[in-house]
């Protein structure tokens, strides 16, 4: 069962319907004490003075000292008594009178158990008490008094029948009137409290809105601001309001601050990789031209000679992988053809497995092909950046498993390895740039900690997703591609006049080596410094 939150607003309605309720009970409770002590005491003064009165007029038949004979008891009581009334008579041992006044205004006789129950439960001169006298006559006040004159004790009561009711109907009406109250206390607070949260709620809208934008990257606006007649900071609400804006506004300049920062690094990075291709071919050019005449050079030479050009490689390969990313993170546009990934993944492995024959390749993909719209080229570089990824950071004799499938639109390409697994900390920044798994795995090979961040970004590029789940003894990267993956890289095509990441991209001699500028190296190997992030 959903427990509904008790939210600030229920908080405040509930508080303020007990309070309410608390100081209706209190007043309700205390008027009704006091006036029934008032109506007591009123019920007191006159019986009282009907003890007075009748001890008097019993006075008045008295005959030597004695009382009026058992037929003058009816004159004694006197007329216009009220009904409820009664009075008792003794001498201390015999009853000489014991009688009470019905409903219907006749004297009736007192049962003797009524009597007994009067003599027992009053005594002389004490102040007036409350009685039962069963359920015929109900609750009595009594008083006891002896006549000096005759030495006869008299017993007076009045019925509290008409204080109870009064009590009983007051009770009645403070209930209703305070449910009443109580009921109209909360519809008023329900609207009174949530025209004053109002400003509250906007400020959490506002803040929310701001919550749900992307915030992680690229150029940011955060247009979002609590209004400023909501942001009074005379107001505790409008202190929060006031305090939003403030928070909003540094934010806002922050992530302006980083993204200038984020072009200018790009800018650096793509102009430095750009300029940087030309010596480093040079380089390369040179020491091949000495190599050709290996007869006229000394063991020495000829082993400097590999290591430049070995270095020179390596150099070169992460040039083209910073420009790639580069060209990808200005979003460069990408070729859109259809690609059948089946094709792409057996290609792939085939050429893994000729590079390396010491692990055990297998496939699992089914006959027809699974086509997706988009770059056939980058699409192959992430399949080899993977399996190259998996042999050289396990060790020989694991088994590295591809396989591809469709489910509900999607392309769904893992590759799997049976290797030692990556360490649990390394595993939310494994697709960092320059991210390297060294202790986790058998590292072989030089890598510069690049090919799964350009994998991931190539990914991206086409709307899908890449993640990595591990544990010891098993790692499978999962390549998930929409089957109509070229919508999602539909961005403008760079001019020469925009972002200078795309002005450097745009430089290249061949319009098209900004888009192939890795298609002609060798796939098996085509990750370089990108085999290393594991």
């Amino acid at each position: 069962m959903t427990r509904h939150p008790w939210t600030l607003r229920r908080r405040l309605v509930v508080g303020l319907v007990l309070l309410l309720a608390i100081l209706s009970g209190v007043v309700g409770t205390t008027s009704i004490a006091i006036l029934h002590q008032d109506l007591m005491s009123r019920l007191d003064e006159t019986l009282e003075q009907n003890s007075m009165k009748r001890m008097s007029k019993f006075d008045d038949g008295v005959d030597q000292g004695r009382p009026p004979s058992g037929q003058q008891v009816p004159d004694n009581l006197g007329p216009g008594q009220k009904a409820g009334n009664l009075i008792v008579v003794t001498d201390g041992e015999t009853v000489e009178m014991a009688v009470f006044v019905d409903e219907s205004g006749t004297e009736t006789q007192l049962p003797d158990a009524v009597v007994d129950t009067i003599r027992a439960g009053i005594d002389d001169s004490a102040p007036p008490r409350t009685l039962d006298l069963g359920d015929e006559l109900g609750s009595y006040r009594l008083i006891e008094r002896t006549d000096p004159r005759t030495g006869l004790n008299v017993y007076s009561g009045i019925s509290t029948s008409e204080v109870e009711t009064t009590i009983r109907n007051l009770v009645l009406i403070f209930v209703v009137v305070g449910l009443v109250a109580l009921a109209i206390a909360a519809v008023a607070g329900v609207a009174l409290v949530r025209r004053s949260l109002r400003p509250l709620e906007n400020v959490a809208a506002t803040a929310k809105r701001v919550s749900e934008r992307d915030l992680v990257d690229g150029e940011v606006e955060l247009p979002e601001r609590v209004p400023e007649e909501q942001a009074d900071p005379r107001t505790e609400v409008g202190q929060v309001g006031a305090a939003l804006n403030r928070l909003l506004g540094h934010v806002e300049q922050s992530l302006v601050a980083r993204y200038r920062s984020e072009q200018h690094l790009r800018q650096f990075v793509a102009d430095a990789s750009h300029e940087l291709r030309t010596p480093l071919a040079s380089v390369r050019g040179y020491t091949e031209l000495a190599r050709r005449e290996p007869e006229r050079l000394s063991e020495t030479q000829t082993h400097s000679l590999a290591r430049i050009d070995a270095e020179s490689a390596r150099m070169t390969a992460l040039v083209e992988d910073l420009l790639l990313l580069a060209r990808l993170d200005a979003g460069q546009r990408l070729r859109h053809e259809e690609v059948d990934v089946v094709r792409l993944v057996v290609e792939a492995l085939s050429d893994a497995q000729a590079a390396d024959r010491g692990h055990v390749w297998e496939l699992e993909a089914p006959d027809e092909e699974l086509v997706v719209t988009g770059d056939g080229d980058r699409l192959r570089q992430v399949l080899a950046n993977l399996l190259a990824n998996a042999r050289h950071h396990t060790p020989d004799g694991t088994r590295v498993t591809a396989s591809v499938a469709a489910r509900d639109g999607i392309v769904e390409v893992r590759v799997s390895d049976a290797g030692p697994g990556i360490p649990p900390e390394l595993l939310p920044e494994i697709f960092g740039r320059f991210v390297r798994g060294d202790a986790s795995r058998t590292r072989r090979g030089a890598s510069a900690g690049l090919g799964l961040s350009i994998s991931q970004a190539i990914v991206e590029s086409h709307g899908g997703t890449i993640d990595v789940d591990s544990e010891p003894g098993r790692t499978t990267f999962t390549v998930r591609l929409p089957e109509d993956a070229g919508a999602a890289t539909a961005v403008a095509e760079p001019s020469n006049g925009g972002d200078p990441v795309r002005r450097a991209a745009a430089d290249a001699q061949d319009p098209n080596e900004a888009l192939q500028d890795g298609a002609g190296r060798d796939r098996t190997s085509a990750d370089h410094g990108g085999v290393g992030a594991r």
